[in-house]
């Protein structure tokens, strides 16, 4: 079975993770979207409703699955037997760290990387940004999927 992970916090689901997960659903017999759990860093969503957001978001994909992973994520592929990382790929800045992650990760435990330049719909598209325009009112409807959309007015007019 050629299985891969598409890992990040996803804090949140942006239509740019989803247009990644999607293509790599097609390329792959199963992709399981790892959440990183950072205690360092708190979230604008924990890890549950990012769990349960990107679970409703990507139903449509008979052979995606969601899971959180702590740690080393060359460990967590190794315990999920997947030898391949997807990473979406926006600019240049972003090739030049994931290259010396996916680097050690072909080192640490042979685990490969692909890289997957982003869709140019969505090259402009972060996490952070989604919230912060979110925060200051702005409509983020077009960058995230609806439910999505949906929890961010209400977490953000609850905060």
């Amino acid at each position: 079975m050629r299985r891969a992970v598409c890992p990040g916090s996803f804090d949140p689901v942006t239509n740019g993770h989803m247009d990644i997960i999607g293509r790599s659903a097609g390329l792959f017999d199963e992709v399981i979207i790892a959440v990183l759990v950072n205690e360092s860093k708190t979230g604008l969503f924990p890890v549950e409703e990012r769990m349960a957001l990107l679970r409703e978001v990507s139903a449509d994909y008979p052979n995606v699955r969601v899971e959180s992973f702590r740690g080393l994520l060359v460990d967590f592929c190794q315990a999920m037997e997947a030898r391949v990382v997807v990473k979406g790929i926006r600019a240049v800045s972003d090739f030049d760290y994931e290259l010396q992650m996916a680097q050690m990760n072909i080192g640490l435990a042979g685990v490969e990387t692909l890289f997957m330049p982003t869709n140019p719909l969505y090259s402009f598209l972060s996490s952070s940004l989604v919230k912060e325009v979110a925060r200051w009112g702005g409509d983020v409807t077009a960058h995230v999927p609806p439910q999505v959309s949906a929890r961010l007015g209400e977490r953000l007019r609850g905060s």
